[in-house]
């Protein structure tokens, strides 16, 4: 089978399995696991690839943390969220000089990640316990990028390449 319909098989079954885990058994969002899977597949797949993304991820999930936590703390109006997140944003890229840590989009993915966690589930960046917004996007972008993982390894096991005309001639 040929690499990208190879890939459309594992991933769309793994995607549909995805998408039934967190309906039903992994309440995280199931969009979270998409943008870490993406993630995965952006930065190289492989355990390189895995490594890095999750690293990343993880760490936009630290920062945005910290950065939701002092506009609670501060009790802050819009400017000064304002600058809390201006502030988060520069140490994304500040982060990025650390060399796991150089994709700064997928840092920017953990951070959107746990904001719109927060935004989706209704629960303060405060909330103790395994409902933590952080808590349930480090879930959701972990599972997401081992989902990504065992796409790539189930896609590549179904992968042939396509025989060379000079290989069909031989005897």
């Amino acid at each position: 089978m040929r690499k990208l319909d190879a890939y459309s098989v594992s991933i769309g079954v793994l995607g549909a399995v995805d998408t039934y885990l967190t309906a039903t058994l992994i309440l995280v969002p199931v969009w979270v696991t998409f943008i870490a899977w993406a993630s995965f597949f952006i930065l190289g797949g492989r355990s390189s690839g895995l490594k890095q993304s999750i690293a990343s991820n993880l760490t936009g999930i630290a920062i945005s943390s910290l950065t939701l936590l002092t506009i609670t703390l501060l009790n802050a109006n819009p400017v000064v969220a304002a600058i809390c997140v201006g502030l988060g944003s520069a140490a994304m890229v500040q982060v990025s000089k650390i060399p796991l840590l150089t994709a700064i989009p997928a840092i920017v993915w953990g951070f959107a990640s746990t904001v719109g966690t927060t935004v989706a589930t209704g629960k303060p960046i405060t909330t103790p316990g395994l409902d933590n917004p952080a808590l349930v996007a480090t879930a959701a972008m972990i599972l997401g990028n081992v989902f990504g993982y065992l796409s790539e390894i189930w896609g590549d096991a179904m992968t042939r390449e396509p025989v060379s005309l000079r290989e069909r001639t031989r005897v």
